[in-house]
């Protein structure tokens, strides 16, 4: 466990309040009797575009969860997990570069394509025919790329957080702003300043994970300039956002710091049929510091 975590570990009284806040998303930890992420081991698979290191757990419809920029799978909160999977099978997996899943070979530069053509391979591998993807920040650009070039492949969208690509959306907070902050005080500006016990509840979360690990500084810059081509218009799969054809529901927080509320609205006004939810004082992780409202959101989209 990194030290960054273990400093922002509290005390009982306040775990159980968080286990009391978790149990509607499906208990806290070994307690639930349902699905628990937190025991699903970690697989590796052979890919056409490199090994992809996942977890999978649950039944029913596929439900494949993209996660963003500086994020391996171990940053969805294992209640968050285990509530999604409560209804399907869901899988959770590192992108390119991250873990033990492999930097993609071509191009040179890492782009959200890229990114997009490996999590096909994915699918494919897994034999998940059609899942439904739901995408966290560059985690849905990732989506978007992948519902326009590989469309036989996804059953509905679901962005979280994140943006066109047409070169029309507000840009990404400078780099260095971003890099030269600790891993805690990255995750502290995920939600509102007002948010102090939902940062807590979310690093105390994500630190249940058996082994947990984070991204390489080299490859989070490689995936911020990924991110910022994207949101430029320069990836060409973002450019044609309105292809996509399979019902998509955009949700933001309306405190983002990191991706601006107009990109959400400006996204679901491109995407035909799209549907737009904002959270209120929310910021980028919105979907887990109001994550009962946003899976029932989820699960009403998803039918």
């Amino acid at each position: 466990m990194p030290a960054w975590v273990e400093h922002m570990r509290f005390p009982v009284s306040a775990m159980l309040a968080v286990c009391f806040a978790a149990a509607a998303l499906g208990g806290c930890g070994s307690e639930s009797s349902g699905p628990d992420v937190l025991t699903a081991p970690i697989h590796v698979v052979r890919t056409s575009d490199g090994t992809v290191a996942y977890r999978e757990l649950g039944s029913g419809p596929a439900l494949l969860l993209i996660a963003g920029a500086d994020a391996t799978m171990d940053g969805w909160p294992p209640s968050f997990v285990d509530a999604l999977a409560a209804h399907h099978t869901v899988v959770v997996f590192d992108n390119a570069g991250v873990g033990r899943t492999s930097a993609v070979s071509a191009p040179a530069l890492l782009s959200i394509t890229a990114m997009a053509s490996q999590t096909s391979a994915l699918i494919s591998a897994l034999r998940l025919r059609r899942p439904a993807v739901l995408g966290w920040s560059m985690g849905g650009m990732i989506a978007q790329a992948l519902a326009i070039s590989h469309p036989a492949q996804v059953s509905l969208l679901i962005l979280a957080a994140t943006a066109v690509g047409t070169g029309k959306a507000v840009p990404l907070p400078p780099y260095a702003t971003v890099s030269g902050l600790s891993p805690a005080k990255v995750v502290a500006k995920l939600f509102p300043k007002n948010q102090a016990a939902a940062v807590r509840a979310y690093l105390n979360a994500i630190q249940q994970y058996p082994g947990f690990y984070q991204v390489s500084a080299a490859t989070f810059h490689s995936q911020y300039l990924a991110a910022e081509r994207w949101l430029a218009g320069q990836d060409a799969a973002g450019r044609l956002v309105g292809d996509i054809r399979v019902p998509t529901l955009v949700a933001e927080g309306t405190a983002d710091q990191f991706i601006a509320t107009v990109n959400g609205r400006l996204l679901a006004g491109s995407v035909p049929g799209a549907k737009l939810l904002l959270f209120a004082d929310a910021g980028h992780a919105f979907l887990f510091q109001d994550a009962a409202r946003f899976i029932r959101a989820v699960e009403t989209f998803m039918g």
